[in-house]
């Protein structure tokens, strides 16, 4: 039962952390501001990406743990299915 809690909020916390990434680049623009009238838009844009590539090693670790929760989850199926045909 811990393992499926444990393999249950690392779900939770990759599927929160891919909204939240969503939501914040969500008003991102791929546009190549040259003109200083538009400096404004060019820090508010600088801003966003920052703030998404400050939580890109977050979702990478979340990631991997979640990989590494799944593969100990279904090795631990497939040694019991094993140890029951023994």
């Amino acid at each position: 039962m811990t393992m499926w809690m444990v393999w249950g909020v690392l779900a939770l916390l990759l599927a929160g952390l891919n909204i939240y990434t969503g939501k914040i680049s969500q008003n991102e623009d791929d546009h190549l501001i040259l003109d200083d009238a538009f400096s404004n838009m060019r820090t508010e844009q600088a801003s966003i990406v920052a703030r998404v590539n400050r939580l890109a090693p977050i979702k990478m670790v979340s990631l991997w743990l979640f990989v590494a929760a799944t593969v100990f989850v279904a090795g631990y199926y497939i040694m019991d299915v094993i140890s029951q045909f023994k």
